[in-house]
């Protein structure tokens, strides 16, 4: 199979889950650029963040357009996150490629057993802490700048559990966060890694955009908590075999 038709159904798959989820499609970015189109782990990440950026950003036009998003609340969140994805990223470059592999399999695993036991969100939360707001904001902008992942799996339960969102209001924001930490991320690895092939993140990219928009209506007709088990499994079997990849 070419890797341009691989790289069509990778995207369509990782756009669904975006669409579906608002957040989480991205993770499954790197496993498909290493072992299904042969990148390296740091061009991956980096494939992942261009990826990542957007498909955010092409998602974040149409949770604007039905009001779900706060400016202000997620750029201010966005900003506490962006000097530890730039510092990230940075750090992403120098780590020995089965070191990377391995952090990015125990965040994965930890995010999908995340999504099998969480419980439906309350629509309303306590006071926001402004001091938990910045560290749930710097911890994801860590995790995007090094693993190269959008991190709305950690998105939107800090924006529904710190900033009291509702959870329609937080899957949109989120787009919004990503798409900041993503692009902060993504400039400083202008140049320090090797050229990627534009041939297969181009197809990619555009089959995760229309995918994206089939999730949003594959989401109004299956119910969130068993998209979200489905996606799960899926993402802790992806994590298992790098993981053990990453020790033989």
């Amino acid at each position: 199979m070419s890797a341009v038709v691989l790289a069509l159904a990778a995207g369509a798959v990782i756009g669904l889950a975006l669409g579906a989820l608002g957040g989480g499609g991205s993770v499954l970015a790197v496993p498909a650029l290493i072992y299904l189109l042969g990148f390296t782990p740091v061009a991956a990440t980096t494939g992942s963040l261009v990826i990542v950026t957007i498909t955010s950003v092409t998602a974040l036009s149409a949770h604007a357009r039905d009001g779900h998003v706060r400016w202000r609340t997620g750029l201010l969140f966005a900003a506490a996150g962006i000097g530890p994805a730039m510092l990230g990223s940075v750090v992403a470059t120098r780590l020995p490629a089965a070191a990377l592999t391995a952090a990015f399999a125990v965040v994965a695993a930890g995010a999908a057993l995340r999504m099998l036991r969480v419980r439906p969100a309350p629509e309303t939360a306590g006071p926001v802490r402004p001091g938990r707001a910045a560290a749930a904001g710097a911890g994801l902008g860590a995790v995007t700048g090094i693993l190269g992942v959008g991190g709305g799996f950690l998105a939107v339960p800090a924006l529904v559990g710190v900033l009291g969102m509702r959870m329609r209001v937080a899957v949109g924001t989120s787009l919004l966060v990503i798409s900041v930490n993503s692009t902060a991320a993504l400039a400083t690895r202008v140049g320090t890694v090797e050229r990627l092939d534009w041939a297969v993140i181009g197809p990619f990219i555009a089959a995760a955009i229309l995918g994206a928009w089939d999730g949003k209506r594959l989401a109004a007709k299956v119910s969130g908590p068993t998209l979200q088990r489905i996606f799960a499994v899926v993402l802790l079997a992806v994590a298992a075999f790098m993981l053990i990849d990453s020790v033989l």
